[in-house]
């Protein structure tokens, strides 16, 4: 009986084929998972990154642009400036911007608008708006749209006093909620006319 059984030795050959499978399978397993976590990583990082960059692209890239001259009018008051045109038009490949139905002076507008001269500075001025031919009778300026802001001249403004207007120079700031900051720099010439194309 002794002799069947002693062909059965005692060897940890397998033991250690076994143990390297489960060691190789484990290396195998935490692979996986690190690659996974990874590449999970990478591409939640990447989205986040393309948001980032659409974002600012947005936000640096002009919404809305000068289309035409600035005019300036007559005020109640002869020798100064009551109103200020200003025609815009959205930059190409840029998406509708909300105007909104008028600037009432206290920054709730869609659109601000700011003034300032050396005399007077607001943050926000009253302005009305009147699209140029055809639109489809939104608060939006879209591609192929234009829009007329006739801007108020602040009381007490260079621009409001007759001795003062005549060769006066002043800023406007016209604010999008989406998009830089358009400025607009002018000066009144010497003569004060009814209507002024400024330069």
């Amino acid at each position: 009986m002794k002799g069947i059984f002693s062909i059965f030795r005692k060897d940890d050959k397998a033991f250690t084929g076994l143990e390297s499978a489960i060691v190789l399978t484990a290396f195998v397993v935490v692979a996986a998972v690190f690659s996974y976590v990874v590449l999970g990583a990478g591409f939640t990082t990447s989205d986040t990154a393309k948001k980032t960059i659409d974002e600012g692209v947005k936000q640096t890239t002009s919404s809305v642009e000068i289309a035409g001259d600035v005019i300036a009018k007559e005020g109640i008051v002869d020798g100064t400036v009551g109103t200020i045109l200003i025609t815009l038009q959205l930059t190409a490949g840029q998406s509708p911007v909300e105007i909104g139905k008028e600037g009432l002076a206290d920054g709730t507008e869609k659109l601000v608008v700011s003034y300032a001269d050396s005399w007077k500075y607001m943050e926000s001025t009253k302005w009305s708006k009147t699209f140029v031919g055809e639109n489809d009778k939104d608060d939006i300026l879209e591609q192929h749209e234009k829009v007329t802001l006739t801007i108020e001249v602040p009381e007490g403004s260079l621009l409001s006093n007759a001795t003062t207007a005549p060769n006066s120079e002043f800023r406007l700031e016209i604010k999008p909620k989406i998009g830089p900051i358009v400025p607009v720099t002018k000066e009144i010439p010497t003569q004060i006319d009814p209507v002024m194309v400024l330069t």
